[in-house]
């Protein structure tokens, strides 16, 4: 198979994300990870902190050769068109995330006929994992260290320093 784009605001990066990349590295033949810019979100990391953190993380587990990071802003279905993408990979931690995601990949098909969406369950330990769960207890002085790669920890603590 050719291309496929993950996009998300990967802030921070979870091993949730590193699941979906692992086994989407797996079937794709390469994967393009695409960090959306949210203009209505207070990030905890800047676009460039991630992107730096982001390839670190994907250099250190040996995928550097099948993931490229990347950004963008507006509409997904804008930049997979531009970077001529047919395949849109999300991952689904639970039932509850089913409902929002197909209504998000008929929408996006409406707009870019050519796009495929993919879902890919997450692995059973990392389910209840999302971003904001994880700043959450980090900003409250929870142990996040089994939620994150040792990268993305060691960055957040420089944060808080």
């Amino acid at each position: 198979m050719a291309v496929a784009l993950y996009p998300g605001s990967f802030d921070p990066l979870t091993y949730g994300h590193l699941d979906i990349i692992k086994r989407a590295s797996s079937v794709f033949n390469h994967i393009l990870l695409g960090i959306i810019t949210n203009p209505n979100k207070t990030p905890f990391f800047s676009l460039e902190e991630r992107k730096k953190i982001i390839k670190d993380v994907i250099d250190n587990i040996g995928l550097s050769n099948k993931v490229t990071v990347d950004s963008f802003d507006g509409l997904m279905v804008n930049y997979a068109r531009e970077k001529n993408i047919k395949v849109v990979i999300r991952g689904l931690r639970a039932v509850s995330d089913f409902e929002y995601e197909l209504a998000l990949s008929m929408m996006n098909k409406t707009l870019y006929n050519e796009l495929e969406t993919v879902f890919l369950m997450t692995a059973s330990e990392y389910s209840f994992i999302s971003s904001n769960l994880v700043k959450e207890v980090f900003k409250y002085g929870g142990d996040i260290s089994n939620y994150v790669h040792p990268i993305v920890f060691n960055e957040m603590l420089k944060k808080i320093r």
